[in-house]
Protein backbone atom coordinates (compact mmCIF):
# COMPACT_ATOMS: atom_id res chain seq x y z
CA UNK A 1 0.00 0.00 0.00
CA UNK A 2 1.40 3.37 -1.04
CA UNK A 3 2.22 5.87 1.70
CA UNK A 4 2.51 9.65 1.59
CA UNK A 5 5.89 10.34 3.21
CA UNK A 6 6.90 13.89 4.12
CA UNK A 7 10.59 14.61 4.66
CA UNK A 8 11.69 17.84 6.34
CA UNK A 9 14.83 18.93 4.50
CA UNK A 10 15.22 22.57 5.49
CA UNK A 11 18.80 23.78 5.14
CA UNK A 12 21.49 24.06 2.49
CA UNK A 13 22.12 21.78 -0.46
CA UNK A 14 24.15 19.41 1.70
CA UNK A 15 21.04 18.79 3.80
CA UNK A 16 18.74 18.51 0.80
CA UNK A 17 20.60 15.99 -1.36
CA UNK A 18 20.59 13.06 1.12
CA UNK A 19 16.86 13.54 1.62
CA UNK A 20 16.28 13.58 -2.14
CA UNK A 21 18.30 10.37 -2.46
CA UNK A 22 16.15 8.70 0.17
CA UNK A 23 12.97 10.13 -1.34
CA UNK A 24 13.82 8.81 -4.80
CA UNK A 25 14.40 5.31 -3.44
CA UNK A 26 11.16 5.37 -1.47
CA UNK A 27 9.27 6.55 -4.55
CA UNK A 28 10.70 3.65 -6.56
CA UNK A 29 9.23 1.36 -3.92
CA UNK A 30 5.79 2.84 -4.49
CA UNK A 31 5.59 5.60 -1.88
CA UNK A 32 4.63 9.18 -2.67
CA UNK A 33 7.26 11.54 -1.31
CA UNK A 34 7.04 15.23 -0.52
CA UNK A 35 10.09 17.26 0.53
CA UNK A 36 9.75 20.33 2.74
CA UNK A 37 12.60 22.56 1.61
CA UNK A 38 13.49 26.04 0.42
CA UNK A 39 11.94 26.99 -2.91
CA UNK A 40 15.55 27.58 -4.09
CA UNK A 41 15.84 23.81 -4.58
CA UNK A 42 12.67 23.34 -6.63
CA UNK A 43 14.62 22.31 -9.75
CA UNK A 44 16.68 19.74 -7.85
CA UNK A 45 13.61 18.21 -6.21
CA UNK A 46 11.47 18.13 -9.35
CA UNK A 47 14.33 16.62 -11.39
CA UNK A 48 14.28 13.74 -8.91
CA UNK A 49 10.57 13.21 -9.54
CA UNK A 50 9.54 14.32 -6.06
CA UNK A 51 7.00 16.84 -4.83
CA UNK A 52 8.23 20.03 -3.16
CA UNK A 53 6.43 21.83 -0.34
CA UNK A 54 8.34 25.13 -0.55
CA UNK A 55 9.57 27.08 2.44
CA UNK A 56 9.92 30.83 2.03
CA UNK A 57 13.21 30.96 3.97
CA UNK A 58 16.26 30.88 1.69
CA UNK A 59 19.42 29.54 3.41
CA UNK A 60 21.70 31.34 0.95
CA UNK A 61 20.07 34.70 1.59
CA UNK A 62 20.24 34.04 5.33
CA UNK A 63 23.99 33.35 5.24
CA UNK A 64 24.55 36.46 3.10
CA UNK A 65 22.78 38.63 5.68
CA UNK A 66 24.45 40.40 8.59
CA UNK A 67 22.92 37.91 11.04
CA UNK A 68 24.13 35.05 8.85
CA UNK A 69 27.68 36.40 8.85
CA UNK A 70 27.53 36.57 12.66
CA UNK A 71 26.39 32.94 12.68
CA UNK A 72 29.36 31.91 10.52
CA UNK A 73 31.72 33.83 12.79
CA UNK A 74 30.43 31.95 15.85
CA UNK A 75 32.59 28.94 15.05
CA UNK A 76 31.99 25.92 17.22
CA UNK A 77 30.55 27.71 20.24
CA UNK A 78 27.18 25.97 20.74
CA UNK A 79 25.54 28.89 22.54
CA UNK A 80 26.58 31.34 19.83
CA UNK A 81 25.53 28.93 17.08
CA UNK A 82 22.13 28.05 18.53
CA UNK A 83 21.55 31.61 19.74
CA UNK A 84 22.35 32.96 16.28
CA UNK A 85 20.01 30.42 14.75
CA UNK A 86 17.28 31.56 17.16
CA UNK A 87 17.78 35.24 16.22
CA UNK A 88 17.52 34.41 12.52
CA UNK A 89 14.59 31.98 12.64
CA UNK A 90 12.65 33.63 15.48
CA UNK A 91 11.09 36.46 13.44
CA UNK A 92 9.94 34.05 10.72
CA UNK A 93 9.10 31.10 12.98
CA UNK A 94 5.32 31.52 12.92
CA UNK A 95 5.27 31.59 9.12
CA UNK A 96 7.66 28.65 8.73
CA UNK A 97 5.78 26.50 11.23
CA UNK A 98 2.55 27.16 9.35
CA UNK A 99 4.23 26.17 6.08
CA UNK A 100 5.53 22.97 7.65
CA UNK A 101 2.14 22.02 9.06
CA UNK A 102 0.44 22.70 5.73
CA UNK A 103 3.03 20.51 3.97
CA UNK A 104 1.99 17.52 6.08
CA UNK A 105 -1.63 17.35 4.92
CA UNK A 106 -2.48 13.78 3.99
CA UNK A 107 0.82 12.41 5.30
CA UNK A 108 1.18 8.85 6.56
CA UNK A 109 4.77 9.13 7.81
CA UNK A 110 7.01 12.06 8.79
CA UNK A 111 10.82 12.14 8.70
CA UNK A 112 13.03 14.99 9.83
CA UNK A 113 15.94 16.19 11.95
CA UNK A 114 15.93 16.77 15.68
CA UNK A 115 16.15 20.55 15.38
CA UNK A 116 12.78 21.71 16.66
CA UNK A 117 11.48 18.09 16.71
CA UNK A 118 8.95 19.00 14.02
CA UNK A 119 8.16 15.36 13.14
CA UNK A 120 7.29 14.70 16.79
CA UNK A 121 4.98 17.71 17.16
CA UNK A 122 3.14 17.29 13.86
CA UNK A 123 3.10 13.49 14.13
CA UNK A 124 1.43 13.78 17.52
CA UNK A 125 -1.07 16.28 16.12
CA UNK A 126 -1.96 14.11 13.12
CA UNK A 127 -1.72 10.79 14.94
CA UNK A 128 0.73 9.30 12.43
CA UNK A 129 4.16 7.61 12.72
CA UNK A 130 7.36 9.61 12.55
CA UNK A 131 11.09 9.06 12.71
CA UNK A 132 14.18 11.22 13.15
CA UNK A 133 17.10 11.83 10.81
CA UNK A 134 20.57 12.56 12.21
CA UNK A 135 23.12 14.12 9.86
CA UNK A 136 25.76 14.04 12.60
CA UNK A 137 26.03 12.09 15.89
CA UNK A 138 23.22 13.46 18.06
CA UNK A 139 22.35 10.48 20.26
CA UNK A 140 23.89 10.53 23.77
CA UNK A 141 26.85 8.22 24.24
CA UNK A 142 29.76 7.83 26.60
CA UNK A 143 32.10 7.02 23.71
CA UNK A 144 32.60 10.60 22.52
CA UNK A 145 31.19 14.08 23.16
CA UNK A 146 28.66 16.01 21.16
CA UNK A 147 30.27 17.50 18.01
CA UNK A 148 29.77 20.98 19.47
CA UNK A 149 31.46 20.22 22.83
CA UNK A 150 34.77 18.42 22.19
CA UNK A 151 36.16 19.62 25.54
CA UNK A 152 33.90 17.16 27.36
CA UNK A 153 36.11 14.28 26.21
CA UNK A 154 38.73 15.19 28.83
CA UNK A 155 36.28 14.36 31.65
CA UNK A 156 35.39 10.89 30.42
CA UNK A 157 32.22 8.99 29.50
CA UNK A 158 29.83 10.72 31.91
CA UNK A 159 30.77 14.14 30.52
CA UNK A 160 30.52 12.89 26.95
CA UNK A 161 26.97 11.76 27.58
CA UNK A 162 26.10 14.95 29.46
CA UNK A 163 27.32 17.07 26.55
CA UNK A 164 24.53 15.75 24.31
CA UNK A 165 21.91 16.47 26.94
CA UNK A 166 23.32 19.97 27.46
CA UNK A 167 23.04 20.76 23.73
CA UNK A 168 19.49 19.36 23.73
CA UNK A 169 18.61 21.72 26.54
CA UNK A 170 20.17 24.80 24.97
CA UNK A 171 18.35 24.08 21.72
CA UNK A 172 15.05 23.55 23.52
CA UNK A 173 15.28 26.71 25.62
CA UNK A 174 15.92 28.76 22.48
CA UNK A 175 13.08 27.18 20.49
CA UNK A 176 10.56 26.82 23.35
CA UNK A 177 9.20 30.41 23.09
CA UNK A 178 7.77 29.75 19.64
CA UNK A 179 7.28 25.94 19.71
CA UNK A 180 5.09 25.80 22.82
CA UNK A 181 2.60 28.50 21.70
CA UNK A 182 2.38 26.76 18.32
CA UNK A 183 1.64 23.42 20.03
CA UNK A 184 -1.12 24.98 22.12
CA UNK A 185 -2.71 27.34 19.62
CA UNK A 186 -2.29 25.56 16.28
CA UNK A 187 -1.84 21.87 17.09
CA UNK A 188 -4.18 21.63 20.07
CA UNK A 189 -1.50 19.93 22.17
CA UNK A 190 -0.18 20.60 25.63
CA UNK A 191 2.99 22.62 25.97
CA UNK A 192 6.19 20.93 27.04
CA UNK A 193 7.85 21.74 30.33
CA UNK A 194 11.23 23.41 30.71
CA UNK A 195 12.83 20.00 30.23
CA UNK A 196 11.45 19.74 26.72
CA UNK A 197 10.41 16.79 24.52
CA UNK A 198 13.77 14.97 24.43
CA UNK A 199 13.15 12.51 27.25
CA UNK A 200 9.71 11.54 25.92
CA UNK A 201 11.10 11.07 22.40
CA UNK A 202 13.88 8.77 23.63
CA UNK A 203 11.59 6.83 25.95
CA UNK A 204 9.22 6.16 23.04
CA UNK A 205 12.17 4.67 21.13
CA UNK A 206 11.12 6.18 17.86
CA UNK A 207 13.37 5.10 14.96
CA UNK A 208 16.44 7.24 14.38
CA UNK A 209 18.15 7.08 10.98
CA UNK A 210 21.75 8.24 11.38
CA UNK A 211 22.77 8.80 7.76
CA UNK A 212 26.55 8.66 8.06
CA UNK A 213 28.99 5.81 7.69
CA UNK A 214 30.32 3.51 10.40
CA UNK A 215 33.61 3.75 8.50
CA UNK A 216 33.69 7.42 9.57
CA UNK A 217 31.86 7.30 12.93
CA UNK A 218 32.05 3.79 14.44
CA UNK A 219 28.79 2.89 16.16
CA UNK A 220 29.05 3.35 19.95
CA UNK A 221 28.19 0.21 21.91
CA UNK A 222 25.79 2.14 24.16
CA UNK A 223 23.50 3.42 21.41
CA UNK A 224 20.07 1.78 21.77
CA UNK A 225 18.74 -0.56 19.12
CA UNK A 226 16.27 1.98 17.69
CA UNK A 227 19.21 4.16 16.55
CA UNK A 228 20.24 2.86 13.13
CA UNK A 229 23.60 3.81 11.59
CA UNK A 230 22.59 3.39 7.95
CA UNK A 231 25.56 4.73 6.03
CA UNK A 232 25.47 7.84 3.83
CA UNK A 233 22.59 8.67 1.49
CA UNK A 234 24.25 9.73 -1.76
CA UNK A 235 22.46 11.49 -4.61
CA UNK A 236 24.32 10.72 -7.83
CA UNK A 237 23.72 12.47 -11.14
CA UNK A 238 24.94 9.94 -13.74
CA UNK A 239 23.41 11.84 -16.68
CA UNK A 240 25.44 14.98 -15.97
CA UNK A 241 27.83 15.97 -18.75
CA UNK A 242 30.77 18.31 -18.10
CA UNK A 243 31.40 21.31 -20.33
CA UNK A 244 34.12 20.79 -22.89
CA UNK A 245 36.29 23.45 -21.29
CA UNK A 246 36.36 21.53 -18.01
CA UNK A 247 37.21 18.28 -19.77
CA UNK A 248 40.03 20.02 -21.64
CA UNK A 249 41.43 21.49 -18.44
CA UNK A 250 41.47 18.12 -16.70
CA UNK A 251 43.20 16.50 -19.68
CA UNK A 252 45.82 19.23 -19.96
CA UNK A 253 47.89 18.29 -16.92
CA UNK A 254 48.13 16.57 -13.57
CA UNK A 255 45.05 16.06 -11.41
CA UNK A 256 44.11 19.39 -9.83
CA UNK A 257 43.03 20.26 -6.28
CA UNK A 258 39.42 21.34 -5.80
CA UNK A 259 38.65 24.27 -3.48
CA UNK A 260 35.08 25.29 -2.66
CA UNK A 261 33.07 26.28 0.38
CA UNK A 262 29.58 25.24 -0.68
CA UNK A 263 26.82 27.41 0.72
CA UNK A 264 29.19 29.18 3.10
CA UNK A 265 29.47 32.87 2.25
CA UNK A 266 32.84 34.48 3.10
CA UNK A 267 32.53 38.09 4.18
CA UNK A 268 35.06 39.16 1.53
CA UNK A 269 34.74 36.73 -1.40
CA UNK A 270 37.36 38.53 -3.49
CA UNK A 271 39.96 38.30 -0.74
CA UNK A 272 39.13 34.63 -0.16
CA UNK A 273 39.58 33.94 -3.88
CA UNK A 274 43.00 35.62 -3.84
CA UNK A 275 44.09 33.59 -0.81
CA UNK A 276 42.95 30.33 -2.43
CA UNK A 277 44.60 30.97 -5.80
CA UNK A 278 47.83 32.17 -4.23
CA UNK A 279 47.95 29.14 -1.93
CA UNK A 280 47.42 26.77 -4.85
CA UNK A 281 50.25 28.45 -6.76
CA UNK A 282 52.53 28.30 -3.70
CA UNK A 283 51.69 24.61 -3.24
CA UNK A 284 52.66 23.98 -6.87
CA UNK A 285 49.34 22.45 -7.93
CA UNK A 286 46.66 23.15 -10.51
CA UNK A 287 43.25 23.99 -9.13
CA UNK A 288 39.53 23.90 -9.71
CA UNK A 289 37.73 26.50 -7.64
CA UNK A 290 34.13 27.40 -6.96
CA UNK A 291 33.52 30.67 -8.80
CA UNK A 292 32.92 32.52 -12.04
CA UNK A 293 34.21 30.55 -15.08
CA UNK A 294 35.28 33.87 -16.62
CA UNK A 295 38.04 34.10 -13.99
CA UNK A 296 39.70 30.86 -15.15
CA UNK A 297 43.34 30.84 -16.29
CA UNK A 298 45.89 28.24 -17.33
CA UNK A 299 46.47 27.05 -13.73
CA UNK A 300 43.04 27.47 -12.16
CA UNK A 301 39.65 26.59 -13.65
CA UNK A 302 36.54 28.11 -12.01
CA UNK A 303 33.22 26.24 -11.96
CA UNK A 304 29.78 27.16 -10.68
CA UNK A 305 27.95 23.89 -10.05
CA UNK A 306 29.53 20.49 -10.73
CA UNK A 307 28.25 17.30 -9.05
CA UNK A 308 30.74 16.22 -6.41
CA UNK A 309 30.18 12.59 -7.37
CA UNK A 310 31.60 13.37 -10.82
CA UNK A 311 34.30 15.88 -9.89
CA UNK A 312 35.89 14.66 -6.66
CA UNK A 313 37.22 11.29 -7.91
CA UNK A 314 39.14 13.21 -10.59
CA UNK A 315 40.94 15.42 -8.06
CA UNK A 316 44.32 15.03 -6.36
CA UNK A 317 42.68 16.40 -3.17
CA UNK A 318 39.60 18.37 -2.16
CA UNK A 319 39.50 21.47 0.06
CA UNK A 320 36.13 22.41 1.50
CA UNK A 321 34.20 23.71 4.50
CA UNK A 322 33.45 20.35 6.10
CA UNK A 323 29.69 20.20 5.71
CA UNK A 324 28.41 16.70 6.38
CA UNK A 325 27.40 16.09 2.76
CA UNK A 326 30.56 17.48 1.19
CA UNK A 327 32.74 15.58 3.66
CA UNK A 328 30.92 12.37 2.74
CA UNK A 329 31.43 13.02 -0.98
CA UNK A 330 35.14 13.71 -0.48
CA UNK A 331 35.67 10.58 1.59
CA UNK A 332 33.74 8.36 -0.84
CA UNK A 333 35.88 9.68 -3.70
CA UNK A 334 38.90 8.19 -1.94
CA UNK A 335 41.05 11.31 -2.28
CA UNK A 336 42.66 13.34 0.54
CA UNK A 337 40.54 16.09 2.13
CA UNK A 338 41.54 19.43 3.62
CA UNK A 339 38.73 20.78 5.82
CA UNK A 340 38.40 24.55 6.39
CA UNK A 341 35.50 24.67 8.87
CA UNK A 342 33.38 27.76 9.44
CA UNK A 343 30.94 26.80 12.22
CA UNK A 344 28.56 24.22 13.66
CA UNK A 345 29.47 20.58 13.12
CA UNK A 346 32.06 21.36 10.44
CA UNK A 347 35.05 21.29 12.85
CA UNK A 348 33.89 17.87 14.01
CA UNK A 349 33.95 16.44 10.50
CA UNK A 350 37.37 17.97 9.98
CA UNK A 351 38.61 16.18 13.08
CA UNK A 352 37.12 12.90 11.89
CA UNK A 353 38.94 13.21 8.55
CA UNK A 354 42.21 13.78 10.41
CA UNK A 355 41.55 10.89 12.83
CA UNK A 356 40.92 8.59 9.87
CA UNK A 357 44.23 9.64 8.36
CA UNK A 358 42.42 10.83 5.20
CA UNK A 359 43.68 14.40 5.44
CA UNK A 360 45.85 16.84 7.39
CA UNK A 361 44.66 18.82 10.40
CA UNK A 362 41.78 21.20 9.63
CA UNK A 363 42.54 24.79 8.66
CA UNK A 364 39.76 26.87 10.27
CA UNK A 365 38.45 29.38 7.76
CA UNK A 366 38.67 32.22 10.27
CA UNK A 367 42.44 31.74 10.51
CA UNK A 368 43.10 30.57 6.95
CA UNK A 369 46.16 32.24 5.41
CA UNK A 370 48.08 31.59 2.22
CA UNK A 371 50.96 29.77 4.00
CA UNK A 372 48.63 27.63 6.15
CA UNK A 373 46.44 26.59 3.24
CA UNK A 374 49.41 25.94 0.96
CA UNK A 375 51.09 23.80 3.63
CA UNK A 376 47.92 21.72 4.13
CA UNK A 377 47.48 21.23 0.38
CA UNK A 378 51.11 20.14 -0.02
CA UNK A 379 50.68 17.65 2.81
CA UNK A 380 47.42 16.32 1.33
CA UNK A 381 48.86 15.70 -2.14
CA UNK A 382 52.35 14.70 -1.04
CA UNK A 383 51.73 12.13 1.69
CA UNK A 384 51.54 8.50 0.62
CA UNK A 385 50.06 7.56 3.99
CA UNK A 386 47.22 10.05 3.58
CA UNK A 387 46.58 8.86 0.02
CA UNK A 388 46.38 5.22 1.12
CA UNK A 389 44.12 5.92 4.09
CA UNK A 390 41.81 8.11 1.98
CA UNK A 391 41.57 5.37 -0.64
CA UNK A 392 40.77 2.76 1.99
CA UNK A 393 38.02 4.87 3.57
CA UNK A 394 36.63 5.51 0.10
CA UNK A 395 36.47 1.79 -0.65
CA UNK A 396 34.64 1.08 2.59
CA UNK A 397 32.08 3.82 2.05
CA UNK A 398 31.52 2.82 -1.59
CA UNK A 399 30.72 -0.73 -0.46
CA UNK A 400 27.82 0.52 1.67
CA UNK A 401 24.25 1.25 0.55
CA UNK A 402 22.86 3.59 3.17
CA UNK A 403 19.74 4.44 1.17
CA UNK A 404 18.75 0.77 0.80
CA UNK A 405 19.26 0.18 4.50
CA UNK A 406 17.15 3.22 5.42
CA UNK A 407 14.37 2.10 3.06
CA UNK A 408 14.35 -1.38 4.61
CA UNK A 409 14.05 0.13 8.08
CA UNK A 410 11.16 2.32 6.98
CA UNK A 411 9.51 -0.72 5.42
CA UNK A 412 9.74 -2.40 8.82
CA UNK A 413 8.04 0.69 10.28
CA UNK A 414 5.16 0.18 7.84
CA UNK A 415 4.87 -3.49 8.73
CA UNK A 416 5.32 -2.90 12.43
Amino acid sequence: MSRRIVIFAAGSRGDIQPCIALGQALALRGDRVRLVASSRYEGLVSAAGLELAPLTADPTEILDSEAGQELLAGGRNPVKFLGGFRRIIGPMAERLLAECLDACKGADLLLGPTLGFLPQHIGEHLGIPWALIHFQPSEPTGAFPHPFVPQARALGPWANRASFMAIDQVAWQLSRPFINPWRRNELGLEAFSLRGPMRRVRNERRPVLACFSPAVVPRPSDWPSHVHLTGYWFLDEPAWQPPKELENFLAAGTAPVYVGFGSMRPKDPAMTDRVVRTALRLAGVRGIVQGDPETSDERVFAVRDVPHSWLFPRMAAVVHHGGAGTTAAGLRAGVPSVITPFFGDQPYWGERVTALGAGPKPVPFASMTVPRLARAVRQAVGSQDIAERAAEVGRRISAEDGVAKACALLEDLRNG
